[in-house]
C-alpha cells in the first residue's frame, strides 16, 4: 500500500512481539519461577533427552541457551534450570486474550504467529501519537495478561518487525520515515526476517556484513548470486515493503467491549450491557452474512483481573437468540459477584455461505 503525496497522514505500521512467550506464560502462572532460568521444551532426562528448546527466559539465555537448541545441550549449559514441557492449550488461550486486546483497538490487524501481530495505526496521524498508543497497548497487555511485549513502529512492515527486536525485552522502538536508512545501516544482515544461516554465509562471502552493505551492493551482483530473490533482499535492506496489514482468509472474529464509567456490581446494569453487546455483534454478523460457532465472554474485574470463558456449538448459527443464550450462560458461569470494570463479547469460528449456491429449502 502506498500513500499519495497529497495525503498528510503517514503510513504507520506497528509490530507487536511477545517476549519469550511460552516461558513468560509459565513464569506468570508460576510466580516461584520468577528470576530463574526457565526452559520450555522437551524433557532433558538428565542430559540424555531428545528434542529441542521451544523457548526460554532471558535468565536462561544468559547461559547461552537459545530456541531450537538440543535440549541435552541446554541441560549441560544450565542443569539447574526449570525445565517445563510445553502446554499449548494454555499458550493458545493467552495468545487469544492478547490478540483480542489488539483487535479491539479498531486498527487493521494481522496476526502472523501465536505471539506476533501487525497493526496499521496510520489513522492516529503521526508517529508521536502512535508511540503514545503503543505505550498504552503495552500497559494493557501487561495488566490483563501478565506478559511483556516489544513493539516496533515504522513506515513499513519489515522495518517495524526489525524494530520490535531492537530493544528486547519490553522494548519500544520508533523509526520515522527519514530515519529508516540510518536505523537499518549498522545492523547485521541476519536481522532481516527470513535470512538464515545459509544466506548469511553467502552474503558474508560477498563482503556484505551489515544491512547498509547490502543496501549499497550492486543489484546485478546480487542477481548473479541469488537469482530472483535478490530483488527482495535488496528492497528489504532499503526498508521497502509495500505489503498491507490484512487478516488472511476473511474476518476471523467479531467482538465488542464496554468499559464501565465506574466499576459496577449492579446486576441490572451488567445484564443490560450484555444485551447491548449482543445486539452489536449480531448486527455486525448479519451485515457480513456470517455464521458463528463459538461465543466468548470476557470480564475484567476491579483490580484488572480478567476472566474469559467460551462455548463452542456443534453447528454454525446466525441468529441473535443463540448468541443471547450462550452469552448469558457464560456470564452466569463467569460472574462471581465482584465489581466489573469491563465486559466483552466475541463471536468466532466464522463461516460465510457461498451465495452462488441455490437455496433448496
Amino acid at each position: 500500500m502506498t500513500y499519495d503525496a497529497g495525503i498528510t497522514s503517514p503510513r504507520i505500521i506497528l509490530h507487536a512481539d511477545m517476549d519469550c512467550f511460552y516461558a513468560a506464560v509459565e513464569m506468570h502462572d508460576h510466580p516461584q519461577y520468577a528470576a530463574k532460568p526457565v526452559i520450555v521444551g522437551a524433557d532433558p532426562q538428565g542430559g540424555t533427552g531428545r528434542g529441542v528448546v521451544s523457548t526460554c527466559s532471558y535468565e536462561a539465555r544468559a547461559f547461552g541457551i537459545r530456541s531450537a537448541m538440543p535440549i541435552s545441550q541446554a541441560y549441560r549449559l544450565c542443569p539447574d534450570a526449570v525445565f517445563i514441557r510445553p502446554d499449548m492449550t494454555r499458550y493458545v488461550q493467552v495468545s487469544e486474550e492478547i490478540m483480542e486486546i489488539l483487535r479491539s483497538l479498531g486498527f487493521r490487524f494481522q496476526q502472523v504467529s501465536i505471539d506476533e501481530a501487525f497493526l496499521d495505526v496510520s489513522p492516529v496521524g503521526n508517529f508521536i501519537a502512535a508511540q503514545k498508543r503503543a505505550e498504552e497497548m503495552k500497559h494493557e497487555i501487561r495488566i490483563q495478561c501478565g506478559i511483556s511485549c516489544s513493539l516496533g513502529i515504522a513506515p513499513t512492515k519489515i522495518v517495524a518487525k526489525i524494530a520490535s527486536d531492537f530493544h528486547k525485552p519490553d522494548g519500544l522502538t520508533v523509526v520515522e520515515p527519514g530515519d529508516v536508512p540510518a536505523f537499518l545501516a549498522p545492523l547485521p544482515v541476519r536481522r532481516i526476517p527470513g535470512i538464515g544461516n545459509k544466506t548469511e554465509m553467502e552474503l558474508h562471502a560477498l563482503g556484505i556484513q551489515t544491512i547498509g552493505n547490502l543496501a549499497a551492493y550492486d543489484v546485478q551482483g546480487l542477481l548473479a548470486r541469488f537469482g530472483r530473490s535478490a530483488v527482495a533482499l535488496h528492497e528489504a535492506a532499503l526498508g521497502i515493503d509495500e505489503s498491507e496489514v490484512a487478516e488472511s482468509d476473511g474476518i476471523k472474529s467479531i467482538s465488542k467491549e464496554t468499559t464501565f464509567g465506574q466499576d459496577t456490581g449492579d446486576s441490572g446494569e451488567i445484564v443490560a450491557t450484555m444485551e447491548a453487546l449482543i445486539g452489536e455483534v449480531y448486527r455486525s454478523l448479519a451485515a457480513e452474512n456470517l455464521y458463528f460457532k463459538t461465543v466468548t465472554v470476557r470480564i475484567r474485574y476491579e483490580g484488572f483481573v480478567t476472566k474469559t470463558k467460551a462455548k463452542s456449538l456443534l453447528h454454525n448459527h446466525n441468529d441473535e437468540a443463540t448468541i443471547r443464550g450462550c452469552a448469558h450462560e457464560l456470564l452466569r458461569e463467569l460472574y462471581d459477584g465482584r465489581k466489573i470494570r469491563r465486559l466483552g463479547l466475541r463471536l468466532s469460528g466464522l463461516w460465510k455461505p457461498d451465495t452462488r449456491q441455490q437455496v433448496l429449502f
